[in-house]
């Protein structure tokens, strides 16, 4: 952790919501004038989309059918600890961006499915924020919980999660049900040994549970809306958090344990401002004062 240069982390799968909870950190970034420098989860890939899918391949050959971007070795866990690390000590890093489609690679200047060159950081920014798969990474390898100040988990119900994800992958990358399908199933290995344990390591969870039927994920004709859903709150460390401010300020929340806290799915956006603003502020502050 860095006082002078503070490090938010956002973690969360293929289709959990991490996206979403980006805006609302950039209208707080925005309304309290703090200037952050933002990374990609996929920038920090290994392998382009080409090298990915030899390197798919090579692996099934050889019996691995676990093999992932969920996968540690798949992606650069190394090089982000030393971003995290390097920005924490000096406020100054690098970054690139993974072209997912024609019209990002219009406005990066790079074909789709392959990275933009690596550019230093601007200078004179407040904080990090990270947002992507593996945040909150510890293993024998690397600790990144060790240099992020504020650590956020985006953790949907896992059918919901589908849910998003297929038809995300559908309607915006053109992906059939099936192969979706298949996506889920391989990466199912690394989701509970890679993925998962990082929500033991962040410190608050918003987890959306619908309220809706959502059995049978693969033939979900629609996301459940927020107002179908119920999101629960957990705050790894709540001591300084005023729960009853909270409950009295966003209608219909409940304290269902002594660290968590039930809020409408239309109440999210609020919830997080109203939780995360005197965080940042807190961050923003102590950092000027370092």
């Amino acid at each position: 952790m860095s006082t002078k240069h503070p490090i938010i982390s956002v973690t969360g799968s293929s289709g959990a919501g991490t996206s979403t909870v980006k805006n609302t950190f950039d209208q707080i970034f925005r309304r309290e004038g703090i200037k952050a420098v933002s990374i990609e989860g996929d920038a920090f890939h290994r392998y382009d989309r080409a090298a990915m899918k030899a390197e798919f391949e090579k692996r099934t050959r050889a019996g691995d059918h676990t093999f992932s971007h969920f996968s540690f070795e798949a992606n650069e866990l190394g090089e982000l600890e030393r971003v995290f690390r390097e920005y924490g000590e000096t406020g100054r890093g690098k970054t690139r961006h993974y072209v997912h489609n024609d019209a990002e690679g219009k406005a990066l200047g790079a074909a789709s499915g392959t990275f933009t060159d690596w550019a230093d950081f601007e200078e004179g920014t407040d904080m990090l924020f990270y947002e992507g798969l593996h945040g909150a990474v510890k293993n024998d390898m690397v600790d990144l919980p060790k240099y992020a100040d504020l650590k956020i988990g985006v953790v949907p119900v896992i059918n919901l999660e589908w849910i998003q994800k297929m038809h995300r992958d559908r309607d915006q990358r053109g992906y059939s049900t099936e192969a979706i399908t298949d996506v889920i199933l391989r990466r199912m290995h690394d989701y509970v040994h890679c993925i998962t344990p990082q929500f033991s390591q962040t410190d608050i969870n918003f987890q959306r549970v619908p309220v809706v039927d959502t059995s049978n994920p693969f033939i979900s004709r629609s996301i459940p809306t927020p107002d179908e859903s119920l999101v629960v709150i957990r705050f790894r460390n709540p001591r300084g958090i005023d729960f009853q401010y909270l409950t009295a300020m966003i209608a219909g929340s409940w304290m269902s344990r002594a660290n968590s806290i039930v809020i409408p799915g239309g109440k999210m956006d609020l919830a997080m401002q109203l939780i995360l603003t005197p965080l940042i502020l807190r961050l923003a502050d102590n950092a000027k004062r370092a």
